[in-house]
């Protein structure tokens, strides 16, 4: 058996701080967890390349880099309700920094059994987001993914807030499409 524990720190200290991800339960949670073993054994020498691995079809890790800056800008605090989209890594990074963690990685990802999320995180990209997951949060709580429609996504954080749902873009990024949830294809001339 490999030991990934050089690779997991040095990790941290290459892709993760030099991004400005802060959080120090992010980092400290990302030094401790075990990335290869969410990945088939055949792909568990890439869990720490800065770049997104396929544990699944139509599945991947998001790159080290764009997972800890969006963990890092959802500014979770322990004790707080969290839905991991096809998000295994996010999810055990969650639950190390002390939160109640739903996971969900099965064939419906466009409905969430619960509501009234703090935090939603999902670890592939969209063409559009979901409404159902927007309603799923709480007031306060923050929904992290990436949007794309093209070539250059955006990192994006929603917010649910007594005046409605607030989006902010974070930083570009150019993740695979979530399986199912690809540009919808059209005819042009």
């Amino acid at each position: 058996m490999v030991d990934f524990s050089a690779a997991r720190l040095n990790m941290v200290d290459s892709q993760v701080r030099t991004n400005d991800v802060t959080d120090l339960r992010v980092q400290d949670a990302m030094r401790a967890i075990a990335r290869e073993n969410l990945l088939p054994p055949g792909r568990a020498f890439l869990a720490y390349a800065d770049a997104e691995v396929p544990y699944a079809p139509g599945r991947a890790l998001l790159a080290p880099r764009d997972v800890a800056k969006l963990l890092h800008a959802l500014a979770v605090t322990p004790g707080q309700k969290a839905l991991a989209i096809a998000a295994p890594y996010g999810a055990a990074v969650l639950e190390h920094a002390g939160l109640e963690v739903e996971r969900l990685d099965g064939e419906d990802l466009s409905s969430p059994k619960a509501s009234a999320y703090d935090v939603i995180i999902c670890e592939g990209a969209v063409a559009k987001t979901p409404e159902a997951w927007t309603s799923a949060l709480a007031q306060g709580g923050r929904l992290a993914l990436v949007e794309r429609m093209g070539p250059v996504g955006k990192a994006v954080i929603y917010t649910q807030s007594p005046t409605g749902l607030a989006r902010r873009e974070i930083f570009d990024a150019t993740p695979s499409y979530l399986g199912g949830f690809e540009p919808e294809q059209g005819f042009a001339f």
